[in-house]
């Protein structure tokens, strides 16, 4: 028997967080295989072992990419990149790399020093490497775990399942036959994998959701395509199927000119509530180039506002797709570049105006009372504080004046840990007090105790310039923060380097999650660096949103880099601009 398959792109991101494919270990159910280990052609084989090793082009690639960026930007540098701001895209991954307590810790040592093969082996040859083995697991999931893992030759995968077939009389477990397929659709070889689903289809009335996942991204790319329509349909009588599975079978029918399923494919998948793969937006305007139809463009601009809608970001690849499909649209003139947005929000490219990032009236009063409702109300700040607590504190800030800039004072004290935390705070409350701004300071009781790093008449001076509220010592400060500053108006901002995150996780829908994001970007302000003295230095708030937009004559779309690493609190600093030519 050979087998083999076709076009897969994630799956080495699917083998590594599911590395048995979503089967169960005790997986029992067997298939009766003849195998045997041919090589059709002679291959050039490549040293390959347990941990694979680095890709030196990626890393080169980085650091030629980097001096460019270097070079490029130039007089248009908007902030030092020794100070990411804090929402930029790969702020968080330069601020760990500064941050000289910050270190990888060394993995385990690696207990069988097995190399995996790689060329294929005969029956003395295996049963060798299996007496070698020291490990408590099976050898034969074991290997080919690893040969899944470091994408060894079907052909070495095959002479395993020859060695293991001559042992059992034939049969090969069906976890050894899903690592082979796996290693089929990986190296794109259509032919085994059809086999292996001839004989899965003639063993098995059903199967897990591993092996029909593997069989629908083999078979897209094959004339044999419809049959993963088939096993998508079988998905679904268990499960809702995934975006991935969804994304193979639209990247089938598109591939095969079949346009009408591939659009009734992603309206399916909506439908249920799935966020499509980027992938998956990509291939209709890839596929767009060639269709000169004014219903498909639009179906395109609508997956560009389904961008917008849901604050997502096209990659690199996916920009570069849009752009060329802008520009070949007949008749319409469009101009693409690639760009950046200053400080101001106007375009370097086009210079227009990017949307500001305020909230309306309307939205701030919605998202004001989400907060209030699914964060402070319905929150877990009872926890770590008394309703009576809070009660007093909502009680002080109704009684006070509307405050310009809400201050977290513990979080702010500890941000330089060589200094002491009481001049720190002072040094802070005083400078921005001299711009006659209205400050409420959030504090603990313990704050205001002489202790080294605690200075009784430096909180002192602090209580004069600034309202101060100081909470129990077992107090959470997050609430308050958020509570004082909305209470305040849209006008107030407020300063902490905590994140948020898990006060955004407690909002009901995306839609309000996006809005708290949208608020804590415009508010939220960042010390960059303190001085010798009382000089702080703070990071510009974002004036403009980052979210794709169009003013109908004009598109700017945000986009990642793809050697730039960004966490889901960042967003873009790249742009593609896209304009009509006057």
């Amino acid at each position: 028997m050979s087998l083999c398959l076709s076009g897969i792109r994630s799956l080495p991101k699917f083998w590594k967080s599911n590395p048995c494919l979503g089967l169960s270990p005790g997986h029992s159910s067997y298939l009766s295989l003849r195998v045997y280990c041919g090589i059709r052609n002679q291959q050039r084989w490549f040293s390959l072992k347990t941990m694979c090793p680095q890709d030196t082009k990626s890393r080169n690639l980085l650091i030629t990419k980097a001096r460019y960026l270097r070079k490029d930007e130039g007089s248009n540098k908007q902030v030092s990149s020794d100070f990411p701001h804090l929402f930029a895209a790969g702020a968080a991954k330069k601020r760990s790399q500064m941050n000289p307590q910050s270190k990888d810790h060394a993995l385990p040592p690696v207990r069988n020093a097995i190399q995996v093969p790689t060329k294929p082996l005969n029956s003395e040859e295996w049963d060798k490497l299996k007496e070698e083995f020291k490990g408590k697991t099976s050898f034969e999931n074991w290997i080919s775990s690893q040969m899944a893992r470091c994408h060894s030759s079907v052909d070495v995968a095959k002479s395993l399942l020859a060695w293991v077939a001559a042992k059992n009389n034939g049969i090969v477990g069906y976890d050894l036959l899903v690592r082979y397929l796996y290693l089929c659709v990986f190296h794109k070889q259509t032919s085994e994998v059809i086999d292996v689903y001839e004989i899965m289809k003639a063993r098995y009335k059903s199967l897990e959701s591993g092996g029909y996942s593997l069989l629908i991204r083999g078979l897209s790319h094959s004339d044999r395509w419809r049959e993963s329509l088939l096993l998508l349909e079988d998905i679904k009588k268990v499960i809702t199927p995934s975006k991935k599975n969804y994304n193979d079978c639209i990247q089938g029918a598109l591939l095969h000119q079949d346009v009408n399923t591939a659009w009734h494919l992603y309206q399916e998948l909506l439908g249920h509530d799935l966020i499509p793969l980027l992938e998956t937006l990509k291939a209709f305007f890839d596929f767009g180039k060639d269709i000169k139809d004014d219903h498909y463009s639009n179906k395109l601009l609508d997956i560009l506002l389904y961008l917008r809608n849901n604050q997502l970001y096209p990659g690199e690849s996916f920009a570069h797709s849009i752009k060329t499909w802008f520009e070949s649209v007949p008749g319409k003139q469009w101009k693409g570049q690639f760009t950046t947005i200053q400080k101001s929000g106007q375009c370097l490219g086009c210079g227009r105006t990017i949307e500001p990032i305020h909230l309306s009236p309307e939205e701030y009063e919605f998202l004001k009372g989400k907060i209030m409702k699914d964060v402070i109300d319905g929150g877990d700040q009872y926890k770590k504080t008394t309703p009576q607590e809070l009660k007093r504190f909502e009680n002080f800030v109704k009684s006070s004046p509307p405050f310009d800039i809400v201050i977290d004072g513990l979080n702010v004290a500890k941000m330089f840990p060589k200094a002491r935390e009481s001049k720190v705070l002072l040094d802070v409350v005083s400078q921005l007090a001299k711009q006659n701004l209205r400050l409420l300071v959030l504090g603990r009781k313990h704050m205001l105790r002489q202790r080294s790093r605690w200075r009784k008449d430096e909180m002192e001076k602090v209580q004069k310039q600034a309202s101060c509220f100081f909470a129990d010592d077992i107090s959470k400060d997050d609430p308050f923060l958020l509570y004082a500053t909305l209470h305040s108006g849209n006008h107030c901002k407020f300063i902490t380097k905590d994140l948020m995150r898990d006060h955004k996780a407690c909002l009901p829908d995306a839609k309000t999650q996006r809005l708290f994001f949208k608020w804590q970007q415009g508010h939220q302000l960042a010390i960059m660096n303190r001085f010798l003295g009382s000089k702080v230095t703070f990071q510009h708030i974002f004036s403009y949103d980052t979210v794709v937009q169009t003013t109908g004559d004009s598109w700017h779309i945000p986009y990642d880099e793809d050697l730039v690493e960004r966490y889901s609190y960042e967003v873009p600093t790249k742009w593609l601009c896209l304009h009509r030519k006057t």
